[in-house]
């Protein structure tokens, strides 16, 4: 009925003990598409109460790779029975209860079923599509999780709920690895010198002579002139330094002008320049 999932990252971690627990799932694509945002996110342990319809063709074709988190999925009949294990049970919800009840944002809560995870199963649940999660179901909550959304547009997909939640789960579960010091998924690359930056960055000396190069060969193609410069050279440096360029790119940037320099050159040896030209071509791109 479906294809064999891709193997799943991990199996001793304090994700195995989150618990995605789906309530009376109307739509079984909702189902799969719940299981590909948890395995996005390194989570398997679904389990689900009184499901209008699974398992099924919809939901093994939503999930997209993701069947052997609907393979292990625990189909019960209540939501005792999915809680009855669990040290930590938190349930999304808007707010606006008539008795008020401790709220958590997704960052608080992942970090609560992190710190919770190591005494046993914690589990997050999420209600119908149409009408979420009922009161005396979210009584039975130690938390209620809010999601901050749009409050003109404020209702979820369910499969998006749950992503927000395991992408939180996610990103704690990182920033936890290596000693606290983070894992390396999470460390910027924006610029050369950044780990994972395949050329070094270029030296001062480099970026130098490129800005020389590149003065001579705007004044070779008639675009500069160095007696009235104005702030063409400054705006150009501005740039270039703001791009904060590497080696490789210091060597193409200079094989381009050098290659500028000997087309201008040999069309300058085949059709002389005529008159006047120069000035009101420069006036016209200077900056």
């Amino acid at each position: 009925m479906h294809k064999s999932a891709l193997p799943q990252e991990g199996t001793e971690t304090f994700q195995d003990q989150i618990r995605i627990v789906l309530v009376e799932t109307s739509h079984s694509g909702n189902i799969g598409a719940v299981a590909r945002a948890m395995k996005n996110m390194g989570l398997g342990n679904l389990w689900l109460v009184n499901p209008c319809t699974f398992p099924d063709e919809t939901s093994y074709a939503r999930a997209a790779g993701a069947s052997d988190v609907l393979d292990r999925a625990q189909v019960v009949s209540s939501l005792d029975e999915a809680l009855a294990d669990c040290v930590l049970v938190m349930g999304t919800s808007a707010r606006g209860r008539k008795v008020p009840w401790p709220v958590c944002a997704p960052p608080e809560a992942a970090a609560a079923a992190a710190g919770h995870a190591e005494d046993g199963p914690v589990a997050l649940v999420f209600g119908r599509e149409n009408h979420g999660l009922s009161n005396d179901e979210l009584q039975r909550c130690h938390y209620h999780i809010h999601i901050p959304s749009n409050p003109d547009y404020s209702s979820l997909n369910l499969a998006m709920a749950v992503q927000v939640m395991c992408y939180e789960l996610r990103m704690y579960y990182l920033r936890s690895l290596e000693g606290g010091e983070g894992s390396p998924y999470l460390k910027s690359m924006t610029r050369p010198g950044d780990e994972g930056w395949d050329v070094p960055p270029a030296r001062v000396e480099d970026v130098e002579g490129f800005f020389g190069h590149l003065e001579q060969m705007l004044i070779d193609v008639d675009f500069h002139r160095r007696e009235n410069p104005r702030q063409l050279m400054t705006r150009l440096r501005r740039l270039f330094q703001r791009a904060r360029l590497d080696q490789m790119e210091i060597n193409i940037l200079r094989g381009i002008l050098t290659a500028v320099q000997k087309a201008a050159g040999a069309r300058g040896n085949s059709k002389p320049a005529e008159a006047g030209s120069t000035a009101t071509e420069q006036d016209n791109g200077h900056v």
